[in-house]
């Protein structure tokens, strides 16, 4: 019976969303509403994915867009370590062996921080994983590497991790946002 009824109450519910695009539903006393155009989040979850020399490394992370604000020294200040993207920690996962820069980083998942002063930019490659985008600990620091930092002529209004110049066992991980392009050489080393 209680199978039979949660069926129809499904059945019901995916109807009236269907034909109403919304539906309020009392259930118990309690009322439950859903709006039909739920709001997309601000920083949506974003993926950056490379196979390098048959080596998969993919970068997890949610993509803040500028929306009129002051980025670099404002939102994310200098001297501070950021959490490279919104909400949820960057998170690395690779499946080799690799060279970050000059940083050796075995195979497994790792969490990416940046600390950007208005001289340079630094990646932080941290052990902690699982953790919220601010809970950053720098006793799990595996190891840190300089970004080269160059201006772009066109503003990128939403974060992006991409990696580029992909050839061989070589690819490059680029963070572009708002007038800046944050790249380091990343090297396969199995």
């Amino acid at each position: 019976m209680k199978k039979q009824f949660w069926m129809a109450m499904c059945m019901g519910l995916g109807l009236a969303l269907a034909t109403t695009g919304a539906v309020a539903q009392e259930m118990g006393g309690m009322k439950m509403e859903m709006p039909a155009n739920a709001k997309k989040p601000l920083s949506p979850p974003a993926k950056a994915e490379v196979t390098v020399a048959g080596a998969a490394i993919s970068i997890d992370y949610s993509a803040p867009s500028v929306r009129g604000r002051v980025i670099f020294g404002g939102l994310v200040p200098w001297g501070q370590v950021w959490r490279t993207g919104a909400n949820a920690a960057t998170t690395l996962k690779t499946s080799a062996g690799l060279k970050i820069g000059d940083l050796a980083v075995p195979a497994g998942t790792y969490t990416l921080y940046t600390l950007p002063t208005e001289t340079g930019w630094t990646l932080i490659v941290n052990k902690q994983t699982g953790q919220w985008g601010t809970e950053y600990d720098a006793k799990q620091d595996f190891g840190r590497v300089a970004l080269k930092k160059s201006q772009l002529a066109d503003k990128v209004e939403t974060m992006v991790l991409v990696f580029e110049k992909t050839k061989g066992n070589t690819t490059e991980l680029h963070l572009k946002w708002a007038d800046l392009d944050l790249s380091v050489p990343v090297t396969v080393t199995k």
